[in-house]
């Protein structure tokens, strides 16, 4: 058996689930059978001899740990996903141990009727769970880092109508760069491939190349002077009257 996580006993029903239902869910999920200690709230996955993913493997505490902190089992089992995370804070890094202090932080990060963390969520495609004196996050890489400087605000003592519209100005910014696209400039190699394939481009380019920079000549280089007056072949000057 390997040791995953030790949880609180409050949260031992919530993990195995009314006829083990829940237990079972993450079984299936992560192909371990889940052990739990009802005493000490030890919870430990037998993997049997089958190969085992090991990113599955690797994140089933962070699974069992979500569980325990108040989030619901079927959203932890999300982490198993690869590009899901997980991060936690405690609120007594901020406001030390005092629980009065503690409880007042919560209330400001759950907000009346919980609206600031349903704003937070929502904004940031994120899901909180907020137990005791611990903040939990789950989300893909880009909603965590959207949603890592909002709680920190928060809890370090910012108003929530500005952390809101940081928030979403972050939002905004992140969707632009998103949508950005990087130019692409073909290398010298691809070029001449190109060149290959289609007969009499490379003339057309260097035609038109001339054209462009006449203007820029220097009319004190002679050579440039030759290269910008010399026709190609294809071209001819004709006098007409008008």
């Amino acid at each position: 058996m390997e040791l995953l996580a030790r949880i609180p006993k409050d949260r031992i029903a919530v993990l195995i689930g009314k006829g083990g239902r829940t237990r079972k869910m993450i079984e299936k999920a992560c192909g371990a059978e889940i052990e739990v200690d009802s005493t000490t709230g030890d919870v430990s996955a037998d993997w049997g001899s089958e190969k085992v993913d090991l990113i599955i493997r690797m994140k089933m505490p962070d699974v069992i740990r979500a569980i325990g902190r108040g989030l619901a089992p079927k959203r932890a089992v999300k982490l198993l996903d690869d590009d899901v995370f997980l991060r936690m804070y405690d609120i007594r890094e901020w406001v030390g141990r005092q629980p009065n202090q503690t409880r007042r932080m919560r209330s400001r990060l759950i907000g009346r009727n919980g609206r600031i963390r349903s704003l937070i969520e929502e904004i940031t495609d994120t899901e909180m769970a907020i137990y005791g004196s611990t903040v939990l996050v789950i989300g893909d890489e880009d909603g965590l880092a959207l949603a890592t400087p909002a709680i920190e605000n928060i809890l370090n003592g910012a108003e929530h109508g500005t952390v809101l519209h940081g928030l979403e100005q972050d939002r905004k910014r992140m969707r632009i760069q998103s949508r950005s696209l990087e130019s692409f400039e073909p290398s010298g190699e691809s070029s001449d491939n190109f060149d290959l394939l289609v007969p009499g481009l490379a003339d057309a380019r260097r035609r038109r190349e001339r054209r462009y920079k006449s203007s820029q000549v220097d009319p004190e280089d002679e050579e440039e002077v030759s290269e910008m007056l010399e026709l190609a072949d294809d071209e001819l000057i004709s006098f007409e009257e008008e």
